[in-house]
């Protein structure tokens, strides 16, 4: 049975490794958030060699481009988009000390190699669960790329953010056991 975890920021490799497949975790603490365009800035950056615009090591990306918050809120809605989208530029990231992120749906087989390289893991947020999930935004700060509005990068403060390991840092894909497990209990 999977394990429910309280997990706060930052994510080092030693939490990441005590991870796996299938927990339930309760995030809380500091994320950053970016999509595709933002992370072909951050790899640009880094193949001119400059400094990135935030520190990498043992942080988290949440795959979102929140929509405005209303009035009295920090953020709007914040659902995950798909992941597969910012495959092209998470080996790279990874390298640079990034241990996490959370999205939806699919990652590349080069992408669960870089994380188990670099003790990473995929966490899911619920697609359609935006609105549930802003709750637990307690702040929002636009650190960079401002011009990409929504899809800017931002650091959030999260309290308990529900989500679910669903590649650990060995590789073992919920996506793939899941569905094995199901059917094996038929």
């Amino acid at each position: 049975m999977a394990a429910e975890i309280y997990l706060e920021t930052p994510l080092t490799e030693e939490k990441a490794r005590s991870l796996h497949a299938g927990d339930r975790v309760l995030l809380s603490g500091s994320i950053f958030t970016l999509r595709d365009a933002g992370h072909a800035r951050l790899i640009a950056a880094l193949d001119k060699g400059e400094e990135l615009p935030v520190d990498l090591q043992d942080a988290i990306i949440f795959y979102v481009g929140p929509s405005p918050a209303a009035p009295g809120k920090a953020i709007g809605s914040a659902g995950p988009t798909s992941s597969y989208r910012m495959d092209p530029y998470t080996p790279r990231l990874l390298k640079e000390g990034l241990r996490g992120m959370i999205g939806k749906g699919y990652r590349s087989e080069e992408v669960v190699a870089a994380m188990k390289e670099h003790a990473a893991v995929y966490l899911g947020a619920i697609g359609g669960a935006g609105a549930l999930i802003s709750k637990t935004v307690s702040s929002a700060e636009v650190l960079a790329y401002e011009d990409l509005g929504t899809e800017a990068l931002r650091r959030l403060q999260v309290k308990d953010l529900p989500l679910t390991v669903v590649i650990d840092s060995e590789g073992n894909n919920l996506y793939e056991t899941g569905p094995a497990e199901w059917k094996a209990g038929l």
